[in-house]
């Protein structure tokens, strides 16, 4: 049976707790601002006429800059140049962050409206390995709060026993082989892990 209504929907559900209300705020608490500031991984999901898109970011704790307390700075690190994430932006400013900190279970949600900046007064703070971010994800926050603990801790994401085994699972070589007849697995293997060292800024 499908659910095609909200009203089935809360029917299932039933209303939400005082807590799970009371946590969303429009601006950043000193408390939400320490998860912020503690997180090395974040994803950002964005929206376009093309669709909707979700990516990974990461880089060393504090590379998501509090500029105020309803705006923060995300740079734009070296990829593949898709950038399907940027051109959402540009289409559509609606923006949504899920942030992560290693070892702590609830994580930080965070929605908003983005833009992009070249400012070199805003992006060259972000700078590492002397290279600044050619732009910069501006989010302005419109509301802010955060997950209970429940997912990670169904999930053990922290737990180093749940882990898996690299090696069990496909590599990306293996990956893009099966995307493209004839690609040369091995030897993009091969090379990858100079590749990448290479180009992380």
């Amino acid at each position: 049976m499908w659910i095609d209504s909200e009203e089935a929907l809360r029917a299932l559900y039933g209303p939400a707790g005082e807590a799970s209300l009371a946590k969303e705020v429009p601006a950043l608490t000193p408390q939400y601002r320490a998860l912020v500031e503690a997180s090395p991984f974040c994803v950002l999901a964005t929206s376009g006429p093309g669709g909707l898109d979700a990516t990974p970011r990461g880089d060393p704790p504090g590379f998501i800059r509090v500029l105020d307390d309803t705006t923060l700075l995300i740079p734009d690190r070296r990829g593949n140049n898709r950038i399907d994430s940027l051109l959402n932006v540009v289409r559509d400013p609606r923006v949504a962050l899920l942030i992560l900190v290693p070892g702590v279970a609830e994580t930080l949600r965070v929605n908003g409206r983005g833009r992009i900046t070249t400012d070199p007064s805003l992006l060259e703070p972000s700078a590492m390995d002397g290279k600044v971010p050619v732009t910069g994800l501006v989010v302005s926050i419109e509301s802010v709060y955060f997950q209970c603990a429940k997912a990670l801790v169904r999930a053990r994401l922290w737990d180093p026993a749940a882990q898996r085994d690299r090696a069990d699972l496909p590599t990306p070589g293996e990956m893009l082989k099966g995307a493209k007849a004839g690609f040369d697995a091995e030897a993009y293997d091969k090379a990858l892990p100079a590749r990448l060292a290479a180009s992380l800024y």
